[in-house]
């Protein structure tokens, strides 16, 4: 069923965690160190944390894997339920295999979607080579700048998993976390809106991951927990609310104090 058939019905619940990526990929514009997750007291409080995700009780599970490799995700899984895969550093690993695994979930999902869009990624995406090259030196450096993303990103510090988890889904933080993208847009002159076209990309790769949550439920008894880098929390959202596909289940209900 599509998800405006269900406006206003009875309906799934989604948890949208959104978290910094543990184990330090790189691959986004502004990139802050996370401390070693595998360390024993970060360990104690990532199980500490899981064990509070389990009472919100989710029927499925979704990570920020790319879907093409959900044989890949499956076959990791089941070796760490038969105790022959030591979880990696990710918060795939340590938050959703291990959560899935503490349920009894027969499977965890693969729901990201992350190739390049149409046209030609250069000419037609690439901003920041765009915005250096024609004036925009100012704004590329204030978007990139760590210290102004400390508005959104909080850093681990001496808080607990948890109370970081907790502070990087506060509303402000998602809001101010989503807001850099219309600086991106900006990125541009003309014709020549490689700022906007980039954002655009970026709508459409979240909306290809919310409809494959959709698609994973089946009742409105379901209740979904995503796991996404935090930048994706805002609009996963958005769309939860617009659509209707689901009743959203904030993170401060779920995790404690």
């Amino acid at each position: 069923m599509s998800p405006s058939a269900t406006y206003g019905q009875d309906r799934p619940d989604l948890l949208v965690l959104g978290v910094a990526h543990f184990n330090n990929p790189s691959r986004d514009s502004i990139n802050f160190e996370v401390d070693d997750v595998l360390n024993a007291q970060r360990q104690v409080e990532i199980e500490a944390l899981v064990d509070e995700l389990a009472e919100f009780k989710p029927t499925h599970i979704a990570l920020e894997v790319l879907s093409r490799n959900q044989d890949d995700l499956n076959e990791r899984y089941a070796r760490y339920r038969e105790g022959d895969y030591e979880l990696g550093r990710d918060e795939s690993d340590q938050i959703g295999l291990r959560l899935a695994a503490m349920l009894g979930h027969e499977q965890v999902y693969a729901v990201d979607w992350n190739d390049n869009p149409p046209g030609d990624i250069a000419t037609d995406y690439d901003w920041h080579s765009f915005g250096l090259a024609n004036g925009f030196d100012e704004e590329i450096e204030r978007i990139t700048d760590p210290e102004a993303a400390k508005e959104y990103y909080i850093e681990l510090g001496s808080q607990t998993v948890s109370e970081w988890i907790k502070q990087l889904n506060a509303p402000e933080a998602l809001a101010a976390s989503h807001r850099v993208y219309f600086d991106i847009a900006a990125i541009g002159r003309g014709e020549e809106l490689l700022g906007a076209n980039w954002v655009g990309t970026w709508y459409a790769r979240n909306l290809k991951i919310f409809s494959r949550l959709v698609k994973l439920t089946e009742s409105s008894t379901d209740r979904v927990l995503v796991i996404y880098g935090q930048g994706h929390a805002y609009l996963l959202r958005q769309f939860a609310q617009e659509s209707g596909a689901f009743d959203l289940v904030d993170v401060d209900s779920v995790i404690s104090d």
